[in-house]
Order: structure tokens, then C-alpha cells, then sequence
């Protein structure tokens, strides 16, 4: 009799044992489970831990509530200005109803990044090339709305959405190249034309003020002697002073008109040698003519002084 009860204790621990196993469920941290009786959703969505269930007549599906990074394929679209663009984005989403997200649709994720390509080729679309080069945060808010109003049935948020890169043609590549190098030299030009003017201004300002010093311009010309030789160069430019040709050019025009004057005083000497107003212009003549040599003179000493 003893035996039989102690069989009969251990065929219902058997049984009990078996049953346990076969219903306990156990749901992760970041796990939710939806439970199905007979194929209609059955109570609450269950915590995680230890769970049980009735074996052959429940159904446990687990949701995964973690935050799902999907990559979206590379959409090919023609922008609102006519660019023909090739753009790739992602999408961050999680599961904030277990219960929608496996009652409402077969598939949410699949549902989800269907509903993400077609978003971006409709914001491609609605876009111009600038904004999708330098206005991307705009863009990827209108994106993330788009998507996350009907995922909001299906028991799905959207976290975020970032559009990764977006690729155009080598020929517009290049005209954008063309034109950045165009700009650039537009305004390398323009700092250049300023920087000339505001160096006029202060020339213009300098030149004034040796105007009423002479000596600084003097000194000005050995500075910049001293800067020339300081180089140990084999040639030495040694400016010459506009003052001095000038000079030379002022002697040079009263030689001339006396070599005039002294002819007419001598074709005058030849009709009249008796009067003493030839005699004295034909001194200043000479006079003049001597001058004349000695400028002459004083030019081919500075020429060969530059020379050497």
C-alpha cells in the first residue's frame, strides 16, 4: 500500500513537473509578452520574469521594446530644382504597444521601413539640392513626422531619423566645384582691390607728409639702399631723384635756345661786325654752350656710376 501511494505521489510530481516546463514563459528585461488564448489576445501583456501559461492553449509572443536602428535603402529621386540625387537615411524606432504592434500589422518592421522609403523619395521630391546639403535638420524633422504618423497605429514611435549621405552625378560635382572656385576667386579679388585701396590711402598720406619734409624723403632713399644691400646681391638699383633730371632738362632747354639766338647773333655779325650787342650775345652764346657740355658731362658720370 505504501509503495502504491509513494508511486502515485511520484507519477503526479512527474506530471506536475512536466506541466510546469511546458507552461513556464520566462520574459526578459526589455521583453514584453502578448498572450493569445485560442487566438484571441488573452488579459494584460505580461512583465518580465517567470510567467505561465496554459500548455496547447495559450500562445506567448515576446516584443522586443528596445530601440531598433533600421537603415534605409539608397532612395533615387529627382529634387524640386531638377538634380537627379541618390539619398540613404536611418530611422530609430521602439515598440511602445506590444499588443498594437502584433495585432495591427503583420509585420512592423517591414511595415516601418516600407513607409521610410517611400517618406524619403517624397521629401526628396518636395526638396530642393540645398536644402538636402545644408538644411538636413528640417529635413529629417519633416521625415521623422511623415513616418511616425502612421506608425502611431501600429503601436510604434519614431525616435529619430538622420539622413546619412546623399550622392549626386560627377557632372553636377563638378559644377558645383567650378562654381565654389569662381566664388573663392571673386573674393580673393575683392580683398585684394581693398587691400590696394586702403594701401593707396596711406601712400597718399605718406607722400603728403615728405612732401613737407624733404629730408625724410632722403632719408627714406637710404633705407632703402641699406635694405637692397643687405641682401649681398652683385647689383645695386640705385634710384636717382626725379629732381636732379629735372634740373638737367631745365639746362638743358636755355642751351638750346641760346645755340639759336648765337646763330642769329652771327649771320647779324656777318651783316653788321661793327656793333657791340653781337659781341655780347655771342659771349652769352658761348656761355650757354659751356653749361650744355658740363650737363652733358654730368650725365655720362651718373650713367656710368649706375653702370658700375
Amino acid at each position: 500500500m505504501v509503495e502504491e501511494l509513494v508511486g502515485v505521489v511520484a507519477a503526479v510530481g512527474a506530471g506536475a513537473l512536466v506541466y510546469v516546463a511546458s507552461a513556464a514563459r520566462v520574459v526578459k528585461q526589455y521583453e514584453r509578452g502578448v498572450v493569445f488564448r485560442l487566438g484571441r489576445l488573452h488579459g494584460d501583456v505580461r512583465r518580465p520574469g517567470f510567467n505561465l501559461v496554459v500548455p496547447a492553449v495559450d500562445r506567448m509572443r515576446k516584443v522586443n521594446l528596445q530601440i531598433v536602428t533600421m537603415p534605409i535603402p539608397a532612395q533615387e529621386g529627382i529634387t524640386r530644382d531638377n538634380v537627379t540625387v541618390r539619398v540613404d537615411a536611418v530611422v530609430y524606432f521602439k515598440v511602445v504597444d506590444p499588443a498594437a504592434a502584433i495585432v495591427n500589422v503583420e509585420d512592423y518592421r517591414f511595415a516601418v521601413s516600407q513607409m521610410a522609403q517611400t517618406s524619403l523619395r517624397s521629401i526628396i521630391g518636395k526638396s530642393e539640392l540645398d536644402d538636402l546639403l545644408s538644411n538636413r535638420e528640417k529635413l529629417n524633422q519633416g521625415l521623422e513626422l511623415m513616418i511616425d504618423s502612421p506608425a502611431v497605429e501600429w503601436g510604434v514611435t519614431i525616435d529619430r531619423v538622420e539622413i546619412k549621405d546623399v550622392s549626386l552625378p560627377d557632372t553636377m560635382k563638378r559644377s558645383m566645384a567650378r562654381q565654389a572656385e569662381a566664388d573663392r576667386e571673386r573674393r580673393a579679388r575683392l580683398i585684394n582691390a581693398d587691400a590696394e585701396y586702403q594701401a593707396s590711402k596711406k601712400l597718399a598720406q605718406a607722400a603728403h607728409q615728405m612732401a613737407d619734409t624733404p629730408s625724410a624723403l632722403q632719408l627714406r632713399l637710404l633705407q632703402t639702399v641699406m635694405a637692397v644691400a643687405a641682401e649681398k646681391n652683385s647689383t645695386l638699383v640705385l634710384p636717382i631723384p626725379v629732381e636732379l633730371l629735372r634740373f638737367l632738362e631745365r639746362g638743358q632747354q636755355p642751351a638750346a635756345q641760346a645755340s639759336g639766338h648765337a646763330e642769329a647773333a652771327s649771320e647779324h655779325a656777318g651783316a653788321a661786325s661793327g656793333h657791340a650787342e653781337v659781341a655780347e650775345q655771342a659771349e652769352i652764346a658761348e656761355g650757354t654752350v659751356d653749361r650744355r657740355e658740363q650737363a652733358e658731362e654730368a650725365l655720362e658720370q651718373l650713367r656710368r656710376a649706375v653702370e658700375q
